[in-house]
Formats: C-alpha cells, sequence, structure tokens
C-alpha cells in the first residue's frame, strides 16, 4: 500500500501524516533462519510518505548481528538504525532505552518538523525491562508540538504504573495549553490502558467515534491493537494500518497511520 504525500511545507501543513511503527530492532527470525530487513524497512518508511514516523526497537549498534550480517548481498548499515531510515530531508532523533550485551535499542523519532529540544525519561519498572520515552518538542503551523515516543511493558501492573509517570511527565514538562502526541506500541493485549492515558488528558486516536480498533500485532495475522496513538490538542481524521506478505514479513508489528489536525 502507498500513501500520497503530503502537500506544502513542513511548518504549514494543515493536517499531519503520523507513522507508528515497532521495527523488531531491523531483523527477523532466530537461528540459522534470521534475516536483516533493514534495507527493506527503509523502502518501506519512504513509501508511507509521513510528516513524522515514530519507531520503537531501533538498534543503535550491535555486534553480533553486524558481523553475521556485515557480509550478505547489502550488508549491516554503518549508521544507527534511525539515521539509516530517516528519508531525505527528515531529522531523526534517537535515544537509548535498553543496553545489552552486544548493543543497545531505543525509540527515535524522523521528522519533517524542524526539531527543538529533546528529552528522556526512565520509566522503567523493573530491572528485567528497561523501558522509557522519547519527548521531542516540534514546531508546526507557528505553534508547539509535543511528540512522545513510548514503548511499554509487557506485564499490566508495569504499564499502568507507566502510564501514570507518563501523566506525571506532561504536567510537569509540557504546558497545559500545548498539543501532544503520544505514539507507540503499548503492549495493552486486554484493552485496559485507556482510562489510565486518559486521566493523563491523552485519548486514543480514532478516525470515528465508535469505530473499530485498527489491528496490528501479529503482523501475519492481526489480533490486537497494540501499537496505538494518543492525543492532546489533536484530532484524528484517519487510521489504518497496510497489510499483506511483504508487510507481514518486515516486522512482527505492522504499521499504524494516522492523519492529525488541530482539534
Amino acid at each position: 500500500m502507498r500513501y500520497e504525500a503530503s502537500g506544502g511545507s513542513a511548518t504549514t501543513l494543515s493536517r499531519l501524516r503520523v507513522v507508528s511503527y515497532n521495527i523488531h530492532k531491523g531483523v527477523r527470525g532466530v537461528g540459522p533462519r534470521k534475516r536483516l530487513e533493514i534495507h527493506n524497512l527503509g523502502r518501506a518508511i519512504h513509501g508511507l510518505q509521513a510528516d513524522l514516523v515514530c519507531l520503537q526497537e531501533v538498534r543503535l549498534f550491535h555486534a553480533g548481528d553486524a558481523r553475521r550480517f556485515d557480509h550478505t548481498h547489502l550488508g549491516w548499515p554503518d549508521q544507527g538504525q534511525a539515521d539509516f531510515l530517516a528519508p531525505e530531508g527528515f531529522e531523526s532523533v534517537y535515544r537509548t532505552n535498553a543496553v545489552t550485551r552486544q548493543g543497545e535499542h531505543g525509540n527515535a523519532l524522523l521528522s519533517r518538523l524542524p526539531v527543538g529540544q529533546v528529552r528522556h525519561h526512565d520509566v522503567s519498572d523493573h530491572r528485567l525491562e528497561q523501558r522509557g520515552l522519547l519527548h521531542v518538542q516540534l514546531q508546526w503551523d507557528g505553534r508547539p508540538l509535543h511528540v512522545v515516543v513510548a514503548h511499554f511493558g509487557l506485564i499490566h501492573g508495569s504499564r499502568v504504573r507507566q502510564a501514570r509517570r507518563l501523566g506525571d511527565y506532561l504536567r510537569r514538562e509540557v504546558p497545559a495549553d500545548e498539543a501532544v502526541l503520544v505514539a507507540g506500541d503499548f503492549n495493552d493485549w486486554s484493552e485496559r490502558l485507556d482510562q489510565h492515558l486518559a486521566a493523563a488528558g491523552l485519548l486514543r486516536a480514532q478516525a470515528s467515534a465508535g469505530a473499530a480498533r485498527v489491528l496490528t500485532f501479529p503482523s501475519r495475522l492481526p489480533l490486537f491493537g497494540l501499537d496505538r496513538m494518543y492525543l492532546r490538542g489533536l484530532r484524528c481524521v484517519a487510521l489504518q494500518s497496510p497489510r499483506g506478505p511483504a508487510w507481514a514479513r518486515l516486522s512482527d508489528h505492522l504499521p499504524l497511520v494516522a492523519e492529525l489536525a488541530r482539534a
């Protein structure tokens, strides 16, 4: 599926096309069947023609995978994955959530809008899961827009506490009259997180009242809406997710694609 590009200059768009995508560190499979997908992901992200791309599970580097794929046809990129995936004319912002024995990974934002202040807020709930919020302040149509890229934990109690910490962070760091977009993988299998984020003033993006949830996981047969956007001072005009064998190959998640306007 291909989307038409948004018209106008980056700072004067009346609407924004936004993608949230868990890219599974740019690889698929395990053992001998493990394969490199970062190059295909780059082409796919370019084809979505978004103004903002919010990414989770983004590698800065990984020594083992770099050695494994260095001698393949296209090879492991010399850059961090955020820089590698950024379309021409975009700024990339990356911050690390987790450090492992052979590398590190985190959240990233690819932006066609001018990037201002960047912050990272640790919301790890226990030592086995390192989680963080990437907060990037942008300028859109002469006004601030705060984008938070999130990846919540695997345990429901952890997710509830992370939602509360996100709310506390926004109340402390973002003026109440400025627009906020929170996008990412919320791992909310049981659909119980909306009320906790609503308490922070964030409403889940839907194209219309009562619209069916957009399902993004697993990518081969989507059954769950783990990938979401939550809004403050914005409204969702359209929300969808591309499907098909090509998309299922790239990651275990499908991208979530939204068109947003000021509320």
